[in-house]
């Protein structure tokens, strides 16, 4: 489990450094890699692709691990995650990690899963819950 929980903190660091430091060996050649709002990556050279590309756009400020959860070849990392556009944009959420090793202990298969940090109570005002007119943003 050390093995694994280093090769997400190493995913990890890259996005804070934006620096590509072994994607390829991190990564299954056929890997998959799912955003909680949508967007797919097939294959170790697209996630590469996509984080080299991604980093010329934007900074991850922060992504904190908050803990790790593991079974036979499935691991679940809890997170907080922060990032800047250069186009003034920013996020912050926390989520989750699930991953899929293959038998190197490559990921093999990730999906990200995300939850808005402006949490409310809807009943907070009486028994007929009061929803706040934002749209939501990418869940």
């Amino acid at each position: 489990m050390a093995g694994r929980e280093q090769a997400v903190r190493r995913w990890f660091s890259m996005w804070l450094e934006g620096r590509d430091t072994g994607i390829l060996q991190l990564f299954a050649p056929d890997a998959l890699y799912i955003e909680s709002w949508g967007p797919e990556y097939r294959g170790a050279q697209q996630i590469k692709h996509w984080f080299e590309e991604w980093n010329t756009r934007g900074k991850v400020l922060a992504w904190d691990i908050r803990g790790f959860f593991h079974r036979e070849d499935r691991t679940v990392v809890e997170w907080y995650f922060e990032n800047k556009m250069h186009d003034g944009t920013a996020e912050i959420f926390d989520g989750l990690s699930l991953i899929d090793w293959d038998g190197d202990d490559r990921i093999c298969r990730l999906q990200e899963f995300g939850c808005n940090l402006h949490r409310y109570d809807p009943y907070a005002d009486g028994p007929a819950p009061k929803f706040r007119e934002a749209p939501n943003i990418w869940f």
